[in-house]
C-alpha cells in the first residue's frame, strides 16, 4: 500500500498487535475448521463430500484473487480504514455462509469470505512492522501471525466441536462474531493514519516489475507446498498407517498447531538477526523432517514429534513477509498481500503432488518425501534469489 504521510499516533504496540492477531485468529479458524465441518455441511446442503470440497477451493480462489485486487483498490485508503473494511467483508462472508440455503450460494459466500484474507494479513504485517525498529520487524509480524497459528490449536477444535454439537452453521457464525470483535479492536487500537498523497493503484502494480518480488513469492509457493503435502492427508495417514483411533487424530493436529505457534515465536527472532539465512535454514530443516515422515509414520510417538517439527516450518511466512518489504520498494501493500496468494498456491501444489504419489501406489506416508522435494525446490529458488540479489548489487 501507500507510505504513511506522517508518523501515526498509536496506543501501546502490544494492544495493536493483539487487535491485528485477533483478525488472524478469525481467519485461521474459518480456513482450517471448514475442512473438519465438511461432512456436516455436505449433508446439510444435500451434496456428497467430494463436491463439498469445492467449497474449500472457492475460499482459496477468493484469497488468490482478492489479495492483489484488494491491495490495488485500497491504494489511496488509509491502512486503518482498510483493515476495518476488510474485516467487515470477512464478517459478512462468514455470516452469509452460516445462512447459505444451497450449495451454489455456499460456493459464492465462501469465495466472498476469502477475498479479504491476503490483503488483511499483508496490511496487518505492514502496520505491525511500522510500530517497531527495523531490526524487530519479523518478530512483530510473527506476533500478528500467532493469531492464525493459535487458531489451529484453540479456534479450530472449538469451532469444530460447536459445529458438530449445535450444527455446522454455528461454526461459521462464530467466525463472523470473531470478525466483528476484531473490527471493534481495530477501531479502538489501530493507528490513525492517512495515505500518502502520491499513492496510487499504478504505483502498487509496480511491485510486479521487480524480479526479486517474484522470486520471493516463488520460494513460498513452492517451498511451503511441502507442509501442505503432508497436512492434507495427515488424518488418513494416522488412521491407515499409524493405526491410531480417530479420537487421537485431533491431538496430533493440535500438536501441529503448537509447532507452528512455537515457530512463529522463535524463528522471527532469528530472522531479525539474519533474515535470508534463517529462511534457507528453515527450508532445509523442513526438507529433513518431511523426509523422515515415512519412517515416523508407523509409530504414534515419532509421528507426533515429526508433525510438531513440520509445524515449525510454517513460520516461513513471517520470514518471507519481511523479505518482501525489503524488495518491494514503494509497492508494499501489493507485495505483502501477494505473499498470501503464494501460500495458497502452495496449498494447491502440495496436496496435488502428494495425491499423485498416493495414486501411484506409493502409500499415504509418501507425502513426506514429496514434501521434502518441494522444500528442497524452494531452497533452490532461495539460492537463486540470493544469486540474483548479489548480481544486481554488483551492477
Amino acid at each position: 500500500m501507500s507510505d504513511i504521510a506522517a508518523p501515526p499516533r498509536v496506543h501501546h504496540p502490544g494492544l495493536v498487535m493483539f487487535a491485528l492477531a485477533m483478525g488472524g485468529f478469525a481467519i485461521g479458524t474459518t480456513e482450517f475448521a471448514t475442512m473438519s465441518l465438511l461432512p456436516y455441511f455436505a449433508k446439510g446442503l444435500g451434496i456428497d463430500e467430494p463436491t463439498a470440497g469445492h467449497v474449500i477451493s472457492a475460499y482459496a480462489l477468493g484469497v488468490v484473487i482478492g489479495a492483489p485486487l484488494m491491495a490495488v483498490i485500497g491504494a489511496r485508503i488509509a491502512r486503518r480504514t482498510q483493515l476495518f473494511a476488510l474485516m467487515a467483508l470477512f464478517a459478512l462472508g462468514n455470516g452469509l455462509s452460516a445462512l447459505a440455503p444451497t450449495y451454489g450460494w455456499m460456493l459464492a459466500f465462501r469465495f466472498l469470505s476469502g477475498l479479504p484474507h491476503g490483503a488483511y494479513f499483508g496490511l496487518a504485517a505492514l502496520v505491525a512492522a511500522s510500530l517497531v525498529p527495523a531490526n524487530r520487524r519479523t518478530t512483530a509480524i510473527g506476533r500478528v501471525m500467532l493469531g492464525l497459528t493459535i487458531a489451529t490449536v484453540l479456534g479450530v477444535p472449538a469451532a469444530s466441536w460447536i459445529g458438530q454439537a449445535i450444527g455446522w452453521r454455528s461454526g461459521f457464525a462464530i467466525v463472523a462474531m470473531l470478525a466483528l470483535l476484531t473490527m471493534i479492536l481495530i477501531a479502538l487500537f489501530a493507528p490513525r493514519d492517512r495515505a500518502a498523497s502520491n499513492a496510487s493503484p499504478l504505483r502498487e502494480l509496480g511491485a510486479l516489475k521487480r524480479g526479486q518480488v517474484w522470486l520471493t513469492l516463488a520460494i513460498g509457493a513452492i517451498g511451503f507446498g511441502g507442509l501442505f503435502s503432508v497436512y492434507a492427508y495427515l488424518a488418513t495417514t494416522l488412521v491407515e498407517v499409524t493405526h491410531v483411533s480417530p479420537g487421537f487424530v485431533p491431538v496430533v493436529l493440535c500438536v501441529f498447531g503448537i509447532g507452528m505457534t512455537l515457530g512463529n515465536v522463535i524463528v522471527p527472532w532469528l530472522a531479525d538477526r539474519a533474515l535470508m539465512p534463517t529462511g534457507g535454514g528453515l527450508l532445509l530443516f523442513s526438507a529433513v523432517v518431511l523426509a523422515f515422515f515415512p519412517l515416523a509414520a508407523p509409530h504414534p510417538l515419532w509421528i507426533t514429534l515429526d508433525v510438531f517439527a513440520i509445524g515449525i516450518g510454517g513460520s516461513l511466512g513471517s520470514v518471507l513477509q519481511t523479505r518482501l518489504m525489503d524488495v518491494a520498494g514503494d509497492a508494499q501493500a501489493l507485495a505483502a498481500a501477494l505473499n498470501h496468494s503464494a501460500f495458497n498456491t502452495a496449498n494447491a501444489i502440495g496436496p496435488f503432488a502428494g495425491g499423485l504419489a498416493i495414486d501411484a501406489g506409493l502409500g499415504w506416508s509418501s507425502t513426506g518425501p514429496v514434501g521434502a522435494v518441494l522444500a528442497l525446490s524452494g531452497l533452490g529458488v532461495w539460492a537463486m534469489t540470493l544469486w540474483d540479489a548479489r548480481r544486481r548489487a554488483a551492477l
